[in-house]
């Protein structure tokens, strides 16, 4: 069964700036910013100590920027190419510094692996989005 949201996208798509996008690849790619958004708030939440602090506030701004990509992709009529690109590599390099932290406690906190797993899988949803939109960007 299709995902109400990609749907909805799909009805609208000759009217987006984004015409021809693999609905797909951005679907993959909202789930993937959520369970960032979602492992990063937990991840934060479970971090204690002055050790940690850099962790859960990289986790809790990671959690902020997936929760903006993934509104942003939700809201492709009012799509600027060029500020939804950078928003995505911000999103990406977000994504992998926070992975990097949280594996310095990934073999004493498993939700600091499970953390940084997700924020992997993230990054590499957004880069083949980024891929995928190649093609629609303007030229520089």
């Amino acid at each position: 069964m299709m995902n109400m949201t990609m749907q909805m996208m799909e009805m609208h798509q000759k009217d987006m700036p984004m015409q021809g996008m693999d609905m797909s690849v951005m679907q993959e790619c909202i789930e993937a910013c959520s369970a960032a958004e979602q492992a990063c708030s937990m991840c934060a939440g479970m971090m204690s100590g002055a050790d940690m602090s850099m962790c859960m506030n990289m986790c809790m701004n990671t959690a902020d920027v997936t929760n903006t990509m993934m509104r942003m992709m939700m809201r492709p009529n009012g799509m600027h190419m060029a500020s939804f690109s950078s928003m995505m590599q911000a999103t990406m390099d977000m994504c992998t510094a926070a992975a990097d932290e949280c594996m310095k406690f990934a073999e004493m906190h498993d939700d600091a692996r499970m953390c940084a797993e997700v924020c992997r899988q993230c990054a590499m949803a957004c880069q083949k989005m980024m891929d995928a939109m190649k093609g629609m960007m303007p030229a520089s």
